[in-house]
């Protein structure tokens, strides 16, 4: 009897493995039917005016647009989560204009919100995920509905979606979150997408791996934000959002804490007038009524003094935050790279390598290509590169 219940418990055993050989099999040549078909992604990108969509086969832009929305037309909703519809109605709209069938799309990729904060990668769109970025678990925000479009439409025709490398990403060192303040810990916010895929641009088309590089990348935009990237991680960072590092077109950065208190408690300010000197109104916006650094530009060529001073002023703050980032890598840093829209700004460029070129060479990717870093994190998880993350 016992001969025969081990006999019956070794078949079983024999089964077992022979199925989970079938399975991985399976798993094996899904993924390889993947790596050599042609997968075709539609992105979105919601901003607070706009929602920007792309539709890709494998890396290969298709067609993009950029939805403009009046602001009488937003104003309507009470909440952003209120655009959904409305946002989803004209992307259909439009894909239809173009006469693309949406059937034949193999994912969709949305831009990631205000999630709680978690390390870079790939998520799919779960249910819990989903549930987060309808609450707004760390504020209300445009991008909070990249994710929410992403998995109602995939949905609708039974393919996977998923966000990329949302602003949330956090993987700073455990040194990194102390502010003096045990209340207000260092949070990280940043432009996580694309210093994520300008890292990975430059590691592979100098032929090394994101993980064995050093890098300080900084991202010139309405918000600016340095990271320091080692080990594949951004372990230290500016906070791009509401006070630290350097000032940028919109927003304030870091400002003198008691002077702040006390405007604070002046009975001058509503806690959003406040708020909104800091980020929105602050920084360019604040000095010289623009948020355009070509305006700046423009105004310096005219021999405007206040723009003058407030070009060199932005761009010793931002030349500090790359120094700053140079001590957090200890002095060995591979490689400065500097990306998004002031990047295209030759004189800003060629002052920060003045200033802070002693410390790497400099490396620039100007804009940033959201649609395209979104669609590769979408195809690395479709081709079996990279395994989906969980939120």
């Amino acid at each position: 009897m016992i001969f025969f219940d081990t006999l019956i418990d070794l078949a079983a055993d024999f089964a077992s493995e022979a199925a989970e050989a079938v399975i991985t099999k399976k798993n094996k040549d899904r993924i390889h039917r993947r790596k050599n078909m042609s997968i075709k992604s539609l992105i979105i990108n919601p901003g607070s005016t706009s929602t920007k969509i792309g539709v890709f086969e494998d890396e290969t832009l298709l067609f993009e647009e950029t939805l403009r929305h009046p602001t009488e037309e937003i104003a309507k909703y009470a909440s952003i989560v209120d655009q959904k519809d409305f946002r989803k109605n004209i992307i259909i709209s439009l894909l239809k204009e173009k006469s693309f069938d949406i059937r034949s799309l193999n994912v969709v990729v949305g831009r990631g919100g205000l999630l709680k904060p978690i390390v870079s990668g790939t998520y799919a769109v779960s249910d819990a995920l989903l549930d987060d970025l309808h609450k707004g678990v760390q504020g209300e925000h445009a991008s909070n509905l990249g994710g929410i479009l992403a998995r109602e439409i995939a949905d609708s025709i039974g393919v996977p979606s998923y966000i990329v490398d949302p602003v949330v990403v956090d993987e700073l060192m455990p040194a990194a979150r102390y502010s003096g303040v045990p209340e207000l810990p260092r949070i990280s916010i940043f432009h996580a997408l694309n210093q994520k895929a300008v890292a990975k641009r430059y590691a592979k088309e100098s032929g090394r791996a994101y993980d064995t590089l050093r890098l300080i990348v900084v991202h010139l935009g309405g918000g600016v934000s340095v990271g320091a990237h080692v080990g594949g991680k951004v372990v230290d960072v500016f906070n791009a959002l509401d006070g630290d590092g350097a000032f940028s077109p919109e927003r304030a950065g870091a400002v003198p804490s008691g002077a702040l208190v006390k405007m604070c408690f002046s009975g001058k300010y509503t806690e959003k007038e406040i708020y909104k000197k800091l980020v929105g109104n602050g920084g360019f916006n604040a000095y010289l009524g623009t948020n355009d650094m070509r305006n700046v530009e423009k105004m310096v060529d005219e021999g405007d003094e206040k723009a003058i001073a407030l070009r060199e002023a932005f761009l010793l703050q931002i030349s500090k935050d790359i120094g700053s980032m140079a001590c957090v890598l200890e002095g060995r840093v591979d490689q400065i790279i500097v990306t998004g829209g002031i990047a295209y700004d030759k004189y800003v460029v060629s002052e920060l390598q003045k200033r802070a070129g002693f410390i790497a060479p400099f490396t620039v990717y100007p804009g940033e290509d959201e649609l395209l870093a979104l669609a590769q994190g979408g195809l690395r998880v479709m081709r079996g590169e990279e395994k989906a993350m969980e939120y």
